[in-house]
Order: structure tokens, then C-alpha cells, then sequence
């Protein structure tokens, strides 16, 4: 029987050994389960040379719906009948009532420059009639209810409740439901005959009647 040398016997062990790591470090091996670090989650807003980003969005709801893409389809002709320009706040963790908003005090109905509603037709608003012009939109929310306000102070920053420049309020219940928006949310809707501005946000919303 042939004995191997001990020098040759310690280069066989030696290989061996190093076969086997690199088999077990080996990425792409079906056996190995070591997991890989999970992506960080940019928060931050990316910087901007020209001007702060705002975190709360502006955007523009319009009655009909999506009426600037009907007319670009050329499925529609005319003005539009209603549109509100407003910022979009959002909770960021917070909770809706007392973090953000309180019962009895009024506010925007957004964020930055005050939400505002144009008519371009005069226009029934929960059974009063109101003519065609823009206004401030903002409301005093209360539990079971929002008084929704039109108000004459245009082109405002914030809100300055002033009760000498309103034009109208009109009380319409909110509602809790199963929604839980991250976003404020300004919209307008069909209900049969007639149409509603919807405001949302977190898990509440109330409805304020048109007739066009």
C-alpha cells in the first residue's frame, strides 16, 4: 500500500478546506439564506436650488369631472361650471382632530394660500343661490357636522376668518367611515340631480349640494 507523504497529505487537506468555503460564500448558491440589507426609504424632500418643496401639494378639482381632458378630447365645449384650487395637507403619523384640526375652529379646507371655489355660472349651493364669481372656501368643523363658509377675502395666504366678508354658510353633516386617507381630498361627484363637493380626510367626510 502506497503512503502519501505528509507534505502532500497537508496541500490535499488545505484544498480541500478552501473548496468548501468558497462553496459556502458562494451568492449564488440555492443553499445560502443569508439575507441582504433591505433598501433605505428616502424621506427627505430632494433639495431645490430656486425655491423651498412644499410637502403639501396644490391641485385642482373641476365640475364636470376631468372637464381640461373632456376639452382636449374635444368631447366637450364651453367653460367649465366649478373648480377649486386647494394644497393637500397630509397626517404624517398624526391623528386628525386635536393633533391637527379642533372641533369649533375654523380652517382652510387645505393648506398655504386659502382653497378657493370659482363659478362660472351663477349656481345653487344646499338651497341658496349663489352667483358666479370665486371665493375663499374654508369651514368650522364640529362632530356631527361642518359649517362650510364662502367668503370674499380672494388671493389670501392662511386663513383670516373675517365674518363682514361672507357670503353664505351652509351646515352639512359629516360622516365617519371606513376610509382612512392619508391626504386631504377635495373632489366633486354626481348624486342623481344633483352634485356634491366631497371633503375627505383620514376617516371623515361631508358633502355640500350643487345645483348647476
Amino acid at each position: 500500500m502506497k503512503i502519501v507523504s505528509p507534505l502532500l497529505f497537508c496541500f490535499l487537506l488545505i484544498t480541500a478546506f478552501s473548496c468548501s468555503e468558497s462553496k459556502t460564500e458562494n451568492p449564488t448558491d440555492p443553499v445560502n439564506t443569508k439575507e441582504k440589507p433591505a433598501s433605505k426609504v428616502i424621506t427627505e424632500i430632494p433639495y431645490n436650488p430656486y425655491m423651498s418643496v412644499d410637502v403639501s401639494p396644490m391641485d385642482m378639482c373641476y365640475f364636470p369631472v376631468d372637464y381640461p381632458k373632456l376639452k382636449m378630447a374635444k368631447t366637450i365645449t364651453g367653460q367649465p361650471l366649478a373648480r377649486v384650487i386647494y394644497s393637500r395637507p397630509h397626517l404624517g403619523g398624526r391623528s386628525l382632530f386635536n393633533e391637527v384640526l379642533k372641533y369649533g375652529e375654523p380652517w382652510r379646507l387645505g393648506a398655504n394660500e386659502a382653497t378657493e371655489l370659482e363659478l362660472f355660472k351663477s349656481v345653487t349651493i344646499a338651497d341658496k343661490k349663489i352667483p358666479a364669481g370665486r371665493y375663499v372656501l374654508y369651514c368650522i368643523p364640529q362632530k356631527d357636522k361642518w359649517t362650510i363658509i364662502l367668503n370674499s377675502n380672494i388671493d389670501s395666504w392662511g386663513l383670516h376668518p373675517d365674518a363682514s366678508s361672507d357670503i353664505a354658510r351652509f351646515d352639512v353633516p359629516s360622516v365617519t367611515t371606513n376610509n382612512h386617507l392619508e391626504y386631504f381630498t377635495l373632489l366633486f361627484e354626481k348624486n342623481g340631480e344633483k352634485t356634491e363637493l366631497l371633503m375627505a380626510w383620514d376617516n371623515v367626510e361631508a358633502r355640500l349640494p350643487f345645483q348647476f
